[in-house]
Order: C-alpha cells, then sequence, then structure tokens
C-alpha cells in the first residue's frame, strides 16, 4: 500500500457487520459486500485480496461447521505507524465441533483453510464467549 493510498484513508476505527446466511451461496455474495468495502478503504488491490480470502475461509468454515446464526465483522483501525484490517466471525456454537460429519470430507478439497489464515494473518484466533466464538484473523499494513 502506497503512503497516499494510506493518507487518503480516513483515520480511526471503521466497522461494518454483516449477517451470515447459513447457506453454502451465501459467501459469493457477501465477497461482493466486502470488495465493496475494502474498495471504500481505499486498500491496494493485492491486500484487498488477501483480506478477501481470509474472509471467504472463516465465512466458509461458519458454514461448514458452526450453528447459526452468524455475523461477519469487518474493521479497520489506523494507527499513526500501521494499519490493520480485522475480519471476524462469531457464531453460536462451541469452540471445536461436538460431532464428527457422517462422511469425511476429502483433504484434496477440504482442511486447508485455515492454514491459508495463519499464513496471510499478522494474528488470529478464537475467542469463546458467552454468545458463543468468535474466529478472528488481523492483517497489519504500513510501518511498524
Amino acid at each position: 500500500m502506497t503512503t497516499a493510498q494510506l493518507d487518503a484513508a480516513p483515520r480511526g476505527e471503521v466497522e461494518h457487520v454483516f449477517a451470515l446466511p447459513h447457506t453454502p451461496g451465501a459467501v459469493p455474495g457477501l465477497r461482493r459486500r466486502i470488495r465493496t468495502v475494502l474498495a471504500d478503504w481505499h486498500l491496494a488491490t493485492d491486500i484487498a485480496e488477501d483480506v478477501l480470502l481470509v474472509a471467504s475461509e472463516l465465512l466458509t468454515n461458519a458454514i461448514v461447521h458452526a450453528l447459526p446464526p452468524a455475523t461477519l465483522t469487518l474493521s479497520r483501525s489506523r494507527a499513526e505507524t500501521c494499519r490493520t484490517v480485522r475480519v471476524e466471525v462469531t457464531d453460536r456454537g462451541p469452540a471445536t465441533p461436538t460431532g464428527l460429519p457422517a462422511s469425511a470430507p476429502d483433504p484434496d478439497e477440504h482442511g486447508r483453510g485455515l492454514g491459508i489464515v495463519t499464513t496471510l494473518a499478522s494474528r488470529c484466533g478464537i475467542h469463546v464467549h458467552s454468545g458463543g466464538t468468535s474466529r478472528w484473523a488481523e492483517m497489519r499494513f504500513g510501518r511498524g
């Protein structure tokens, strides 16, 4: 991200919250909404693509494994030396699935999502709270 792009974005923290429909077709629609938010934040294309990939993986994980209802929170904070985009998906379920699926997923098709999140994120984790579980990832850009 260039200095001009960072300076064009408003200072402070901005947050968007989206309800996550618990259907397999929900991710593409949410990706379009996220892309619009990231464009409004003037993120460089490569950074926006990484954020979209992280969001897609967390959203897909929630659709496959979580208990509805679920929400996506996309936020941006801007300090003097570092900018952060945070993607957080919260659902009503426990941190780990309580049962095994009827058939094991094909390892060539599934199971790499959280590895992708870990690789692209500056920090990521799981927060268990009274309302369920939040899986989050932060991506930092700029100096610092």
